[in-house]
């Protein structure tokens, strides 16, 4: 990516810091990410009342729906991993987003930044499975009868492996697919009226691969708070 123009890289590099710059760019979008999430946080909860006002009604919108939305699918038990689900949610759909402003780019159109955040998710569908069951958790891995133990256990170990590539690849794939049209239609054709539409469909990909990530994530974590069979 050292070819294209991104604000912040050329902000570093002007620091002096032009070899992490441009090596690093999904680091330092990633920080970006983190940034806004952390200002937006404590302005939209500075001064919380119990009848809200225009920031508060907008946090309390987008979090009670995403909670809502979770606790259908989970039940009241899965109500104690939803900070996780709400962070990676909104992690994801800003990080997809903000490469559509130019000069900046989609943290997750690095493989590195999805892979960690679908190693995440496996860590913590294997803490929940533990929690809820605790060594009994095992037998999910080991099939309904323990004569078929050993064929079961590498197919269901693979199974959970398989999960982390899933899930990295796909957000990878899309948004890195997503930055590439944006990146060629704004070289061809101006900043402004020929991407329009593809900036429109980009925020669609973003919402819903944003959707797509958490909503696999909470159907992990379910299977894990299941009784194996």
């Amino acid at each position: 990516m050292g070819h294209h123009f991104f604000f912040l890289n050329e902000i570093l590099a002007a620091m002096g810091l032009e070899h992490f710059a441009h090596d690093y760019t999904h680091v330092i979008h990633s920080w970006l990410v983190m940034l806004i999430l952390i200002v937006g946080a404590i302005l939209f909860t500075r001064g919380v009342q119990f009848l809200p006002r225009k920031g508060q009604n907008v946090l309390e919108v987008i979090i009670g729906g995403l909670e809502n939305f979770m606790v259908d699918i989970t039940g009241p038990e899965g109500r104690f991993f939803f900070p996780f689900i709400a962070t990676i949610f909104l992690y994801i759909l800003i990080s997809n987003l903000i490469g559509l402003v130019p000069g900046f780019f989609s943290p997750t159109a690095n493989l590195n930044t999805t892979l960690s955040m679908a190693l995440c998710t496996f860590v913590v569908t294997h803490i929940i499975g533990f929690k809820f069951h605790g060594a009994k958790y095992i037998k999910h891995f080991l099939g309904p009868v323990w004569w078929l133990a050993p064929l079961m256990f590498p197919i269901e170990l693979i199974g959970h492996l398989a999960r982390i590539m899933s899930l990295s690849i796909r957000l990878f794939g899309n948004i890195f697919g997503k930055e590439t049209v944006l990146g060629i239609l704004f070289m061809l054709a101006g900043l402004y009226l020929a991407p329009l539409p593809i900036l429109f469909l980009g925020i669609l990909v973003s919402f819903i691969q944003a959707l797509v990530f958490t909503l696999l994530s909470i159907i992990y974590f379910v299977g894990a708070m299941e009784e194996a069979h």
